[in-house]
């Protein structure tokens, strides 16, 4: 089981060490098996000693090990941090910042050539999804076009558009039917975000093929990740 946090544009230097402090604090006294995922901002990255079942990674990067690339961050700025997690396709990099199916692509492989967990994000907008969930599993293919589904660091996670950070939350029928769907092409783990906060995140982790969940907002605080921790410990 797989628990995320996407800081976004979250948090500082000083906050993201206390937030993996107090994460590691937990995992250490609960002697934890969840898998817990932190992408804090990139000037918040550090080298920070984690149990092996914490890993801190990058929000975004360049497909690029260094170069004439103002204002971005290439994989030598992640190596000397050891982030080995990296994000790649979430809705705000594909919709607000406009980045084409090609960079994406290009991101993915240069990751995957590095040998690092990637958590590849895919949705669809809400037109799409009031046409139907054969529009939307064609809506949500066309995301996988180039992209290596057998890569063995592979996680795939289902981020319906109109769900993150509206409020709204998919159905758990909504989720279950995409998370089966996927499930028949993608023998890969599978998370979903989209609004999820302590309150239903139990619920959402319960659900048939959901390996986890990728959270934004309602994990901004320690306290509400490492209850997010605690519900995921109790599925059976």
């Amino acid at each position: 089981m797989i628990i995320a946090s996407n800081f976004k544009t979250n948090h500082t230097r000083k906050s993201t060490r206390e937030f993996v402090e107090q994460v590691e604090a937990f995992v250490n006294e609960s002697n934890s098996t969840v898998e817990a995922r932190i992408y804090p901002t990139s000037t918040a990255l550090d080298k920070f000693v984690t149990d092996k079942s914490i890993k801190v990674g990058a929000q975004n990067f360049y497909p690029t090990q260094n170069g004439s690339f103002t204002g971005e961050v290439g994989f030598e700025q992640l190596q000397e941090f050891d982030v080995d997690s990296v994000l790649i396709g979430h809705s705000e990099r594909r919709h607000v910042l406009k980045e084409s199916s090609e960079l994406i692509v290009n991101k993915y492989n240069f990751a995957k050539d590095q040998g690092v967990e990637i958590v590849y994000c895919v949705g669809e907008p809400k037109e799409v999804r009031e046409a139907g969930l054969d529009a939307v599993m064609s809506y949500v293919w066309e995301q996988f076009d180039g992209i290596d589904l057998n890569y063995d660091r592979l996680v795939v996670a289902y981020e319906p558009v109109w769900a993150i950070g509206t409020g709204l939350t998919a159905s758990n029928d909504d989720i279950k039917e995409v998370l089966k769907r996927l499930r028949d092409k993608i023998n890969k783990p599978l998370l979903y975000g989209g609004s999820v906060k302590v309150d239903n995140v139990g619920d959402i982790l319960d659900i048939e093929n959901c390996d986890g969940v990728l959270v934004g907002t309602a994990s901004w605080k320690a306290e509400a990740f490492i209850q997010m921790i605690k519900a995921a410990q109790n599925i059976k």
